[in-house]
């Protein structure tokens, strides 16, 4: 017999009352008028110039998103069933809010970077267009030790690739022409909203747990997705990444992609779209580990694993094959901090804190990191999720954990975890029973999803 905990239904229905309030259309006001702050704040005091350029454009496109909301709550007043007030008006706003806010901002700054502004990107999207190139001309995306070393001192930073070798596709197209719309950035934009097109599509051909959902059921359904695909898009720190730097983006995408796969019950889609994320980027590794141990529970996770693993294997091989020590130098040491220099990603989280500010603190923080993932290693083989919304709650408080005791991580990393905890909603089946919502808690940890 399962005993739902009291305390946690009470967390849920406030979480749902907030989220349902005027429609869902609070928490919308909530969310552009904080972000128009945001932005505004880092217009003015940002020592990033890439940054201040994106808050100057994207406070007008948050702040505009916030006023339409207000038209909405007022009609809304006036005519409560209104088309302009409901759900598909929601995600119309979504879209203009992500153009003006995100896609704007990026092809302004490419453009004036096709034009010699050296000011209108971050470092990664050079990094990224560097090793397209250095893979068309050589096969392999990295450079060696031995010519990282050669580099003058001020440009070593730059010499490395950080990633799997998967992201350099995305810099092949600077690679054969050099115009605004071959910057990274585009790509990476292309990338993540392909993915969020695919992963939208699966969710809403989801079938019901069990015969017709009804029109409700199917509706919280879709606002939770709205939510999900707001957070992946308008919310500051993904749109500021994706307009400035841009390549967790894609990523972050294939990820939801994948547990959207889960969700509708193609484990081989689920495995190959995780796949996918893992050869761009280690920060997807954690996540496909957490998918195979859910299609283990379905008898699948050889179908996971295929691509799970198999792509980024596939990836790392003609790297492998060309030159073994400049992959081991970028992919390894580099991010172990064992590099030629050291990595700035300096966010001031616990394990920042304790690695910088303690007697032996690298190795304290490490082993609290191990600590964690001896721990989620132990919630997997105990308790393995049994459904994707499950799964999406384990990768997201798994990745936010070892973002924070990460000696060296960047607070833009925290866009993976909220994203992932902010998704898992959205990926409940639509249930017929008027007890839906305790239907989906129970099924979490009972049935199959």
């Amino acid at each position: 017999m399962i005993v739902d905990d009291p305390t946690a239904h009470r967390r849920r229905w406030h979480w749902r009352t907030l989220d349902n309030a005027a429609g869902g259309l609070a928490l919308d006001l909530g969310l552009y008028a904080v972000s128009a702050t945001f932005a505004a704040i880092t217009a003015v005091t940002s020592t990033l110039l890439p940054h201040r350029a994106w808050g100057a454009v994207a406070a007008v496109g948050y702040l505009l998103a916030t006023l339409t909301v207000i038209a909405q709550l007022l009609l809304r007043r006036r005519s409560p069933t209104s088309r302009l007030t409901g759900l598909s008006a929601r995600w119309v706003v979504t879209g203009l809010a992500w153009a003006t806010t995100t896609l704007l901002p990026l092809a302004w700054q490419a453009i004036d970077r096709a034009g010699g502004r050296t000011d209108r990107a971050q470092e990664e999207v050079v990094v990224v267009e560097h090793a397209g190139s250095r893979l068309l001309e050589h096969g392999t995306p990295y450079l060696g030790p031995d010519a990282i070393a050669a580099l003058p001192p001020g440009e070593q930073l730059m010499g490395y690739t950080p990633y799997q070798p998967g992201m350099a596709m995305f810099g092949l197209p600077r690679a054969l022409l050099d115009t605004w719309w071959t910057d990274s950035r585009v790509w990476f934009a292309v990338g993540t909203a392909l993915a969020l097109a695919l992963a939208v599509a699966a969710l809403r051909r989801t079938p019901a747990t069990a015969g017709q959902a009804t029109t409700a059921a199917t509706h919280r359904r879709d606002a939770a997705l709205l939510r999900g695909v707001q957070a992946a898009t308008v919310l500051p720190i993904c749109a500021l990444t994706l307009a400035t730097g841009g390549d967790d983006l894609p990523v972050l995408a294939l990820c939801l992609l994948a547990l959207a796969f889960a969700a509708a019950d193609r484990p081989g889609r689920a495995g190959l779209a995780v796949g996918l994320a893992g050869a761009l980027k280690l920060f997807a590794w954690p996540v496909a580990l957490v998918l195979i141990v859910w299609g283990l529970t379905r008898r699948a996770g050889t179908r996971v694993a295929v691509g799970a693993i198999g792509l980024p294997i596939a990836a790392l091989l003609p790297a492998l094959l060309v030159d073994r020590d400049a992959l081991t130098e970028n992919v390894l040491r580099f991010p172990l901090g064992h590099g030629l220099v050291t990595s700035p990603a300096q966010s001031p989280f616990p394990g920042y804190l304790i690695a910088t500010g303690l007697p032996a603190g690298r190795l304290i923080a490490a082993a609290l990191l191990v600590a964690a993932g001896v721990a989620i290693a132990v919630r997997l083989a105990r308790r393995p999720p049994r459904t994707a919304v499950a799964t999406a709650l384990i990768c997201g408080y798994g990745l936010l954990a070892a973002i924070a005791l990460m000696p060296s991580t960047r607070f833009g990393y925290l866009l993976y975890p909220l994203a992932l905890l902010t998704w898992a909603p959205a990926l409940h089946r639509p249930v017929d029973t008027p007890t839906a919502a305790v239907a989906d808690e129970r099924s979490g940890r009972t049935t199959s999803a």
